[in-house]
């Protein structure tokens, strides 16, 4: 992997980690996918090797690493198993909405918790009628003495029944925008069910379903950042969230490119390797350098991040390239390993199925499309 040189200890780190996804992720994923079991004891490992709090503060137990290296961390997980890539994703957007916007009093109970893997956080904005129109919206939550009471069902949430704890985007009044609050719900609530998952062409392992939430009360301690403002919290968190995604895809790609260089070394017909023929030895060419431009502009971006300095833009002109990019890569890995690569033999059928959704999660790329439009026209 490519990218900015690393502080001595953060390449420390990064090869730690890229030990753990080869030797513990990697080995597991295809066996989960085939069984749809969620490996919560990777994370698990992960939390043991203090990888689940990597950009928390230290005051609340985590390592205060900056988003170019927590992005390269996420990158590798989703190069060995996109389960674990993507889920570290969302658990650091979730504790990241709760470090920001929670009052002191929470921050100081729930982020170790969180920086710790105690509890593995998930993050629900959509919901059956509003997807790319997030603010149409319609569970509610009434306040009732020093509780809300929250009615209504999630959809689409990773992690679904399988995290400890949810940010959850809720009508507090009747402004379409500024009528929308965030909350922490654990997953213990009283009233808060969880019906059977999707049925999904890929990322089996990874849990996706709806939060069905009846009379469900949560203390009003739990409300994040002011009564009204969870719109512009998920907006935030979803700058930060297509940043994950662009990780995720950038190291899913990778993983197809290096499979597909290694048959091409040793996959012979005509009485060469295969790679020896300039047609797909143009195409892996091309698949290499469409990574290395997707990783630099995720990095880029990060940098921008970490820095204070405004990435909505480039966090949406990375998810976009990142994961159009993925799905290049990986259905020509599927060309380059041919017959073979259309059964699941091989694991490049898998992430081919794995890539589409990167394209829809996040916001659609056409919301990106959107985004980065609206951007460009709005400067002066």
């Amino acid at each position: 992997m490519t990218g900015p040189l690393l502080e001595p200890e953060q390449q420390d780190l990064l090869n730690l980690v890229r030990a753990y996804a080869v030797n513990e992720a990697a080995p597991r994923a295809a066996e989960a996918e085939r069984a749809g079991a969620f490996p919560r004891d990777l994370f698990d490992q992960l939390a043991r090797m203090d990888f689940m709090g990597l950009p928390v503060a230290a005051e609340y137990g985590g390592s205060a690493q900056p988003g170019t290296v927590v992005l390269r961390v996420i990158e590798e997980l989703s190069r060995a198993f996109l389960t674990v890539g993507l889920g570290l994703s969302v658990h650091n957007l979730a504790t990241w909405a709760v470090e920001q916007y929670a009052s002191e009093e929470v921050r100081k109970e729930v982020v170790p918790r969180l920086a710790a893997g105690e509890w593995l956080g998930a993050y629900s904005l959509s919901e059956p009628g509003s997807g790319s129109d997030a603010a149409a919206l319609v569970t509610r939550a009434r306040r009732d003495g020093t509780d809300y009471v929250i009615d209504g069902t999630k959809a689409w949430v990773t992690g679904a029944g399988e995290a400890d704890c949810y940010v959850v985007m809720c009508r507090t009044g009747e402004d379409k925008v500024r009528g929308i609050s965030a909350l922490l719900v654990p997953a213990d609530t009283a009233g808060l069910s969880f019906p059977a998952g999707e049925r999904k062409m890929g990322l089996q392992s990874s849990p996706t379903g709806q939060l069905v939430l009846e009379d469900a009360r949560v203390p009003a301690r739990y409300l994040l950042g002011q009564e009204g403002g969870g719109f512009t919290i998920a907006m935030s968190a979803l700058d930060g969230g297509r940043l994950g995604v662009a990780a995720g895809a950038v190291g899913l790609a990778q993983a197809a490119l290096d499979a597909s260089v290694r048959y091409a070394r040793e996959r012979e017909q005509f009485g060469q390797p295969i790679g020896q023929f300039q047609g797909l030895a143009f195409m892996l060419a091309d698949m290499a350098t469409g990574i290395e431009s997707a990783r630099a502009l995720m990095l880029q971006a990060a940098q921008r991040r970490d820095h204070g300095l405004a990435f909505g833009q480039l966090a949406a002109m990375a998810k976009l390239c990142a994961t159009d990019i993925a799905m290049q890569v990986t259905t020509d890995a599927v060309q380059v390993f041919g017959g073979n690569g259309y059964t699941t033999d091989y694991p490049v059928e898998r992430w081919f199925r794995e890539a589409k959704v990167l394209q829809i999660v996040e916001g659609t790329n056409q919301i990106q499309r959107v985004v980065i439009s609206r951007a460009l026209l709005q400067a002066p």
